[in-house]
């Protein structure tokens, strides 16, 4: 019998691909010789205060003033490793291919130089390709690094599947002081993963292959046979 193929226009092949790779991913257990890690970078306005802030006092609270003056943007590039419950994060002026690359060397020969390959989510930004360790490194050094990774990427218009995003709701929520300068910036962020880390905060993925078949069915094609 002949197959059709009924794809209606909200279904999308690749996204579901894309999703099941992930997926399949969180289900492996902890091995610290194939650390999964999630990757994703974020950018923060600068806003130095004008006017030094009033401290909390008995009664009162810290006021700050509403004038401030502008200082540009940072980005901060974290790594999440969720069964560890381990983040690194390092914030650079920019977040350019370069960037990304010398951040992964620092990962893969400091904290997990002893891993036999690092398993990595990230999303399909254009520098997160194993090309950007050609544009910062030797060919011998960036093909190296490239061995080192086990490549995985999220679908687009899938960053909840990227666990690293959830690190990011709780740094928006954790941090939201006024910081005026990229130093500054790396200072409190790396303050505040080496404390989460210290509380071993690890995070429990449940939403499973056989889950998604389910609850998000219409975003699979519609095969008959």
């Amino acid at each position: 019998m002949k197959k059709q193929w009924c794809i209606p226009p909200e279904a999308n092949a690749a996204f579901v691909c894309a999703m099941e790779d992930v997926l399949e991913v969180y289900k492996r257990p902890y091995d610290p010789q194939r650390p999964v890690v999630c990757l994703d970078e974020t950018s923060r306005q600068l806003l130095a205060d004008t006017r030094a802030p009033l401290p909390c006092a008995p009664g009162q609270p810290a006021r700050t003033d509403h004038e401030y003056q502008r200082g540009g943007t940072a980005n901060l590039f974290l790594a999440f490793a969720p069964l560890a419950g381990v983040r690194h994060t390092q914030a650079t002026d920019q977040r350019t291919k370069v960037d990304w690359a010398h951040f992964m060397k620092g990962l893969l020969d400091g904290p997990y130089a002893n891993a036999t390959k690092v398993v990595l989510v990230q999303d399909n930004l254009n520098t997160h390709v194993p090309s950007s360790f050609y544009e910062a490194f030797a060919p011998a050094e960036a093909r190296r690094l490239v061995d080192r990774l086990e490549w995985h990427y999220t679908p687009k218009h899938g960053s909840w599947l990227n666990l690293a995003e959830v690190e990011f709701s709780a740094l928006e929520r954790q941090v939201s002081a006024r910081i005026g300068s990229r130093e500054q910036f790396g200072q409190i962020t790396t303050a505040w993963a080496e404390k989460r880390n210290r509380a071993g905060v690890c995070a429990d993925w449940r939403f499973t292959t056989a889950d998604a078949r389910i609850k998000l069915k219409r975003l699979y094609p519609c095969i008959q046979v």
